[in-house]
């Protein structure tokens, strides 16, 4: 059997698509490496830390800082992530223009998608050169710290994170963009 023939989308046509209306209401897409992919369906618990995450690391950047909710980033031409929360500089109305293309910090909450947001994900932040991400892994109750992004032959799209921290609901990590500001784990997570 043959292979089938697919079409990888660029990021000004899934906007243009996305402008004209082209998806469902209520479908949640995002583009990553040219694919149109489904995120996973928020449970309950994803939406309680995705909202305990949001307000954590608000407090922690703080004035000058803005904590976005599973809204898009322009990674690059192919890439168009919608993580869980990216932290970007300034205000809301500053990305009027277009969505951010540099987080300080993205955050992905996991508990279906914990095997796609370590190999895929991870891969796609990394190879957009994000020095900051976050995997609260719902599954284990632990922070999953990721940096260094460096190239790995071995990853989906050929980068990967040198540096792997795991931090429990007793500890505190602190944002590479805000190293004096610790966040603790457990203000992350649902309770137990």
């Amino acid at each position: 059997m043959s292979a089938i023939a697919t079409r990888r989308w660029k990021r000004v046509e899934y906007e243009r698509m996305v402008e004209c209306g082209i998806f469902q209401p209520g479908e949640h897409l995002e583009l990553l490496d040219g694919l149109l992919v489904l995120r996973e369906p928020q449970s309950e618990p994803h939406v309680i830390a995705l909202l305990k995450s949001q307000t954590a690391l608000q407090r922690a950047f703080g004035a000058g800082w803005h904590v976005r909710p599973a809204a898009p980033v322009a990674l690059d031409d192919d890439s168009e992530p919608e993580p869980d929360l990216a932290v970007v500089p300034g205000e809301p109305d500053d990305y009027l223009p277009g969505h951010p293309s540099h987080p300080a910090l993205v955050v992905e909450v996991a508990l279906t998608s914990l095997a796609m947001d370590r190999e895929y994900k991870s891969s796609l932040y990394a190879r957009a050169g994000i020095a900051d991400s976050w995997i609260v892994n719902l599954v284990d109750r632990v922070v999953e710290v990721r940096r260094r992004p460096v190239v790995s032959e071995g990853a989906p799209y050929r980068f990967a994170y040198a540096e792997l921290t795991v931090f429990g609901p007793g500890d505190a990590v602190a944002p590479l963009a805000m190293p004096t500001a610790f966040v603790a784990v457990a203000d992350l997570l649902p309770r137990a």
